[in-house]
C-alpha cells in the first residue's frame, strides 16, 4: 500500500512535468496563441451573435471572422506596398540625382551653424562609403546571399506563425465555450473563478485595442493637418500610412511625421520640414502617451499611471505583444487579489 503523502508528491511531481511539457511545446508559438487568444476574447460576442443569426452554425460564424480578420490585414498591407514601392524607387531615384547634381551640397549650405560641422563631416564620408558599400557587395557576394536566406527564413517563419494565429483564432471562435467550461472543470479553482479572470481577460484587450485604434485614429487626423498645413504632396497617402504604423507598437504614427519632414527638409522646404519635426515630436508623439491611458482607463478600473508603466513595461520586455501582455498583467493581478480577498477574506 502506497503511502498517501508519496502518492501526492508523485502526483504533484506529474503534473509539474507536465506543465514543463506544455510550456516547452507551446513557447516555439506562444505570441501567434496568445494573439490568436486576444482576438478570439474580442470576437467572442460577435461571434455568437452571427452564429445565431445563422441558426446556430458557429464553424461558419467562427470560419467568416477568420477570414475577415486574414483581409483586415493582408488587404491593408497589399494596398500600402502597392503604394509605396513606387515612391521608395522615386526616393531612391530622387537621391542618385541628388548626389550626382551636388544638391547634397546645397542641403548642406542650409543645416543651421550649430551641427553644420556634423553635415559637413557626412557629406565627406558619404561617397566613400557608398564605394565601400559597393566593394563590399561585390565582393562578399555569398554573405549577401546568406543573408537573404536569413530574410527568406523568417519571411516563412512570420507566414507559418501567422498561418498558426488564424488556425488557432478559428478554433477558438468555434469552441470557445467548450473550452470554457473545460477550463472550469479542469483546473483547481472555484467554480466560476476561470470564467470571472477570462472575463477581465476578455474586457481589457477590448479596451487595449480599442484605445490602439482610437489614439491612432487622433494622431492619424493630428498628422493630416500638419500634412496639410506643411502642403505636404498627397496628405492623404501619407495620413494613411500614418495610421497603419500607429498600429505598430514598435514604430508609431511620429517616425511617419519625423520622415514626411526629412524628405521635406531635404527637398528645399526647410521651413515646412522643420515644422513637421517639430509637431512630430511636441503633438503627434505626445498624444499618444496622454490618450492611450485614458481610453485604457476608461475600461480597466486601474490608476492611468499604472496602465501607462505597465504598457512602457510590456513594451520593453516582451516587444510589441508588450502593449497587451503589459495591461493584462496588471489586470491579472488585481483580479486574482480581488478573488482572494472575496472568496478567502482579509
Amino acid at each position: 500500500m502506497v503511502p498517501a503523502r508519496t502518492a501526492h508528491a508523485v502526483l504533484v511531481l506529474l503534473a509539474f512535468l507536465a506543465v514543463v511539457l506544455l510550456i516547452d511545446i507551446a513557447l516555439p508559438f506562444a505570441i501567434s496563441l496568445f494573439i490568436a487568444a486576444v482576438l478570439a476574447g474580442a470576437l467572442a460576442p460577435w461571434t455568437k451573435r452571427l452564429a445565431t443569426a445563422l441558426g446556430g452554425r458557429r464553424g461558419v460564424a467562427a470560419m467568416l471572422f477568420t477570414v475577415a480578420v486574414l483581409a483586415a490585414v493582408v488587404g491593408p498591407l497589399s494596398a500600402l506596398v502597392a503604394v509605396v514601392v513606387p515612391q521608395v524607387q522615386s526616393g531612391l531615384t530622387w537621391l542618385r540625382q541628388a548626389l550626382q547634381d551636388k544638391t547634397f551640397e546645397e542641403l548642406v549650405a542650409r543645416v543651421p551653424e550649430v551641427v553644420r560641422p556634423i553635415a559637413q563631416h557626412l557629406q565627406q564620408a558619404l561617397p566613400s562609403t557608398l564605394e565601400r558599400l559597393q566593394e563590399i557587395a561585390t565582393a562578399e557576394g555569398g554573405r549577401a546571399a546568406s543573408v537573404l536566406g536569413n530574410l527568406l527564413s523568417a519571411t516563412g517563419s512570420f507566414l507559418l506563425k501567422s498561418v498558426l494565429m488564424l488556425i488557432a483564432l478559428y478554433f477558438l471562435l468555434r469552441d470557445g465555450p467548450e473550452l470554457v467550461d473545460w477550463l472550469n472543470d479542469a483546473i483547481p479553482l472555484k467554480r466560476g473563478q476561470v470564467s470571472e479572470l477570462l472575463r477581465d481577460f476578455r474586457r481589457v484587450t477590448v479596451t487595449v485595442l480599442v484605445s490602439t485604434i482610437a489614439t491612432g485614429g487622433v494622431q492619424t487626423l493630428l498628422a493630416l493637418l500638419g500634412y496639410v498645413i506643411a502642403k505636404v504632396p498627397n496628405p492623404l497617402f501619407f495620413g494613411m500610412v500614418t495610421f497603419v504604423l500607429s498600429l505598430v507598437p514598435a514604430l508609431g504614427a511620429t517616425v511617419v511625421v519625423l520622415a514626411v519632414g526629412i524628405v521635406m527638409f531635404a527637398t528645399g522646404h526647410t521651413g515646412a520640414g522643420i515644422f513637421l519635426a517639430a509637431y512630430g515630436v511636441g503633438v503627434v508623439s505626445m498624444i499618444d502617451n496622454v490618450l492611450k491611458p485614458i481610453f485604457i482607463r476608461g475600461g480597466v478600473p486601474i490608476h492611468g499611471a499604472v496602465i501607462f508603466f505597465a504598457l512602457l513595461g510590456g513594451l520593453a520586455a516582451f516587444g510589441p505583444v508588450g502593449f497587451l501582455i503589459g495591461p493584462l498583467s496588471v489586470t491579472f493581478l488585481v483580479a486574482v487579489v480581488r478573488m482572494y480577498r472575496r472568496d478567502y477574506g482579509g
